[in-house]
């Protein structure tokens, strides 16, 4: 069942990671980010929401041990905790910010669940 939950998991991971490494531009949109006069943004969306989010997953496979998995867990923790913070100063979409937050906690506590340390 472990075995299960991290690969599902890690596919989850790799494919939301596809979206801004391969169509930063429609990443951007969906999460209201708008392009200035410079692709840096662009960049950005490719390297921390798209590639890191691929290869870590990409990683966790290859490597196949549980702290591997738990540390995606605790990425997705600190992702759903940035949406935590800006939720209470930021005012942003709530509808929004708890969709992409519930999908990053559902992930950081499947990952942490299925590798406890």
């Amino acid at each position: 069942m472990t075995d299960i939950l991290n690969l599902i998991a890690c596919l989850l991971t790799i494919g939301f990671g596809l979206f801004g490494f391969l169509a930063p531009r429609y990443t951007a949109a969906a999460l209201d980010l708008a392009p200035t006069s410079s692709t840096m943004g662009l960049s950005e969306m490719r390297a921390s929401v798209g590639g890191l989010f691929v290869v870590a997953g990409l990683a966790a496979l290859w490597l196949d041990e549980p702290l591997g998995f738990a540390m995606i867990g605790f990425v997705f923790v600190g992702a759903a905790l940035g949406r935590l913070v800006s939720l209470i100063f930021d005012a942003p979409p709530r509808r929004k910010v708890l969709i992409f937050g519930g999908i990053e906690a559902a992930l950081a506590l499947a990952f942490l669940w299925a590798n406890p340390l």
